[in-house]
């Protein structure tokens, strides 16, 4: 527009608006010294504007004239024109009080297994103003596309609305530079689910705009909840919003291979070109007295500008690669500059050079689930006058702990727009569900693969040798009947090894020896001290197999058919529990806690070690390694201990018990009311408040959810029965 504006005023001067102005012909020598002289300002104006349109293209890229969004699969030029009535309604400012229980309405997510929310990504369109002006000057920028297509293509999408906990417009705010405020609101407002923001998700990276630079987006927005980048604590709605990274487009330009820990060239490093001269200024005294040890750059006033420019940083007249320089450096300074959120913290991380954050009130990317304590040193403003003595004063060790974690912190949640979306969409996930939440080791560690403990399966023997058999360990207190009927019946599996029975009661003596049924294998009494249900995990010395057979005194309706078919899938799964009849936990969103499902369910995260098998490493970790105060918890309630085993199985394994057979339920006919403890009428009650308990001490929800269960290959098939290997397995 400057440029144009020069070319009217020349033409202005030689033409008047009644015709060719009167004036004097100029001489030959002057007339060719203003053309020279007007040529030099023009070239220059036009250079200038060069400049201004690279370095305003460099972040966002426009994609308006090629690039397909791969949701729908249009051109952007293809995308539906809507017009935006002047009178349009525009969104409240946006609420400062919104919390997730105030603002959002979790009711549309739902339960569902995955423990996945859902997300709908609203149709692609161009919105104008009355007179076809567009709310954006660079429509749908490549950054983006790039998310909304890496949220299509993630577990997270829906196509179906109906189905949708989250909503995220198409409607690109990732820069307010680019937007026009109002017209950006009404167009948000008119989304056909829009309802007061409440559920839609808004990504924006460059908030505010001159001269204040406000840190949220001043588009007004009603209850949406806001990824920014750029928070500070007056404007972040703790545990609403997510503060996100500034995205550097260095990020896939420039390919930085990862370096090993350890000192380097430089002890602190500043690459920053627009920082307010007081930080420079205390900059260039700290350099002064530490000398070499800090690198203190700045733009290059000897290149030409453009995107070259971009990529190079200068000291004195040498030139130096940018990002590439911050690999030299143990610390790289990042200061506020107009805004609190620097791309430059990304473009830090990625060369593994550990951020010295100095930007009061600044709420860092992330920071509901990143310690950035582990990978990052954050020095108040006022005390940059003490950086080289706060950093000097960090081990050396610590020190390449923080620039590993640095590295992966940026390959984990900062190196795409993907990675960005995804954590995003993971934390909103993990408030909805928090009993599936990733834990702080999960958000925090990187994984980490340690060889000497990982065994080639070529040599590892993944089932165990059906010879050894499995030992049986029957708890008991006092009733004789059943329990010689179930030992008959355990007597019958073929690959039983030895029966061990528990006594449990220690006023009452077991009965004589003589009177004991005559079973093929060895059976031994163990005398309790005391009457607890932990001590039917106890790992006694006589259990000499792998696998062990917990079952109770009165479980006589299991068939030796079902027994072995257990054995023989414990086999192919020796980590996990086998049992028969399956339970399930949910959560009870009006109660909001943990309830105890029995029975009738289509889903099993349990099974009761009334019968179950699994393997004896689990009785030294239920009996030494219980966190917390679970086994004694057990012991005082008389209840529970085999839902702590399953709690211990899955934490430890991270996986699901499995449930063979249909059998889903236990029933003693000759137990009554008083025999039998699991018909206490407060037994289910009770049973809901160990799971909550066992959820506490454990800090998590470990129980994995499945949907099926393993059944004899022939079992419903219309064979006879001669050819089939488990023909008796019992009904439900």
């Amino acid at each position: 527009m400057f440029i144009i504006s020069v070319f009217i005023c020349v033409f202005c001067i030689k033409y008047g608006s009644r015709g060719p102005a009167l004036i004097p012909r100029m001489k030959t020598k002057y007339r060719i010294y203003y053309i020279t002289l007007f040529s030099v300002v023009l070239l220059g104006l036009i250079a200038t504007g060069i400049y201004y349109i690279t370095l305003f293209s460099f972040w966002p890229h426009s994609i308006e004239s090629s690039a397909e969004w791969s949701l729908d699969r249009r051109s952007v030029h293809d995308a539906p024109l809507v017009r935006i009535p002047m009178s349009s309604p525009i969104p409240e400012r946006g609420d400062l009080s919104c919390r997730m229980h105030t603002c959002f309405d979790v009711y549309r997510c739902g339960y569902n297994p995955k423990n996945k929310i859902k997300v709908y990504i609203y149709p692609l369109q161009r919105f104008v103003d009355e007179v076809g002006v567009p709310i954006s000057s660079t429509g749908l920028s490549r950054e983006y596309n790039d998310l909304l297509s890496a949220i299509s293509d993630s577990d997270f999408y829906t196509d179906d609305v109906s189905r949708a906990c989250l909503f995220i417009p198409s409607i690109d705010v990732l820069n307010q530079n680019s937007l026009r405020i109002r017209e950006t609101a009404q167009a948000l407002a008119m989304l056909p689910r829009w309802d007061k923001g409440m559920n839609h998700l808004l990504f924006n990276m460059l908030p505010g705009g001159p001269p204040d630079y406000n840190t949220a987006l001043d588009v007004p927005r009603d209850r949406a909840l806001l990824a920014g980048g750029g928070f500070s604590t007056w404007t972040y709605r703790q545990g609403y919003d997510v503060s996100i990274p500034v995205y550097s487009p260095l990020s896939v330009e420039v390919d930085l291979p990862e370096r090993q820990p350890g000192p380097r060239r430089y002890f602190i490093l500043s690459s920053q070109t627009a920082i307010h001269r007081e930080y420079r200024v205390e900059l260039e005294r700290l350099k002064e007295e530490n000398g070499e040890a800090l690198l203190l750059l700045d733009k290059c006033s000897n290149l030409s500008q453009g995107l070259a420019s971009v990529r190079k940083r200068c000291y004195k007249g040498q030139v130096y690669d940018y990002p590439q320089i911050l690999q030299e450096s143990s610390f790289c300074v990042v200061l506020r500059g107009a805004r609190l959120g620097q791309a430059t913290l990304s473009d830090v991380l990625q060369a593994g050079c550990v951020p010295v954050i100095m930007a009061d009130s600044y709420i860092l990317p992330f920071s509901e689930v990143l310690d950035w304590k582990r990978a990052s040193v954050v020095i108040p403003e006022e005390k940059l006058p003490e950086m080289y003595t706060i950093l000097k004063s960090i081990p050396h060790r610590q020190v390449e702990e923080m620039q590993r974690q640095a590295r992966w912190f940026w390959e984990a949640y900062f190196s795409s727009m993907k990675a960005i979306g995804m954590t995003t969409l993971q934390i909103i996930n993990d408030r909805i569900y928090p009993y599936a939440a990733l834990t702080y080791e999960e958000w925090n560690n990187p994984p980490v693969v340690k060889w000497t403990s990982v065994n080639s399966p070529l040599f590892l023997p993944l089932i165990p040798p059906r010879s050894p058999g499995f030992t049986a360990v029957v708890l008991t207190y006092d009733r004789i009947e059943s329990l010689f009927r179930v030992i008959t019946e355990i007597s019958k599996v073929p690959s039983l090894a030895k029966l061990l029975v528990v006594w449990n009661n220690q006023n009452k003596s077991p009965p004589e020896e003589s009177l004991w049924p005559k079973v093929a294998v060895p059976l031994k009494v163990l005398r309790t001290k005391e009457n607890k249900l932990s001590n039917r995990f106890f790992p006694f010395d006589e259990i000499e197999t792998e696998a062990v057979l917990a079952i109770d005194d009165d479980i006589i309706m299991l068939t030796s058919d079902e027994l072995q078919f257990g054995y023989e899938v414990w086999r192919e799964f020796p980590d996990r529990l086998v049992g028969y009849p399956g339970r399930l936990h949910l959560w009870d969103h009006e109660m909001g806690k943990w309830k105890y499902e029995s029975e009738w369910t289509n889903e099993v995260s349990m099974v009761l070690t009334g019968a179950a098998f699994y393997h004896k490493y689990f009785n030294y970790l239920y009996t030494y390694k219980m966190p917390g105060d679970i086994k004694n918890w057990v012991d005082a309630h008389m209840n529970c201990e085999d839902i702590a085993m399953n709690f211990l199985v899955a934490n430890i394994t991270g996986k699901a018990p499995i449930k063979v057979t249909p059998r889903k339920k236990f029933k003693c006919p000759e137990c009554t009311a008083i025999d039998g403890l699991s018909l206490d009428q407060t037994h289910m009650v009770e049973r809901s408040e160990c799971i909550n308990k066992f959820a506490s001490v454990f800090a998590t929800m470990p129980l994995k959810v499945v949907e099926h269960r393993a059944d004899p290959v022939l079992y419903k098939d219309d064979f006879p029965e001669k050819l089939k290997s488990f023909p008796n397995i019992g009904s439900l």
